[in-house]
C-alpha cells in the first residue's frame, strides 16, 4: 500500500503521501499500521460499521 500511495486517491492515500515526504518507507508503513489497527480497534469496540469518507453507522443486531 505504501508504494501505490501516488495513486492512491482517498484521505488516507493524501495522508501518507505527506508522512512519505518527511520519514523513510518503513516508518510510513508502521505509521500506516497503527491508523489501520486504530481504525479496526474503533470499529471493532463501538460495533460500527466503517465507511472511508468518515460516515459511521452503528450495526443493527438480528434478534433471533
Amino acid at each position: 500500500m505504501v508504494y501505490r500511495a501516488a495513486g492512491w486517491n482517498s484521505a488516507v492515500g493524501a495522508w501518507l503521501r505527506k508522512i512519505l515526504e518527511r520519514r523513510p518507507v518503513r516508518l510510513a508503513t508502521v505509521a500506516l499500521a497503527n491508523k489501520m489497527a486504530r481504525i479496526a480497534w474503533a470499529v471493532m469496540t463501538r460495533e460500527e460499521v466503517y465507511f472511508p469518507k468518515g460516515a459511521i453507522t452503528r450495526v443493527a443486531h438480528a434478534t433471533a
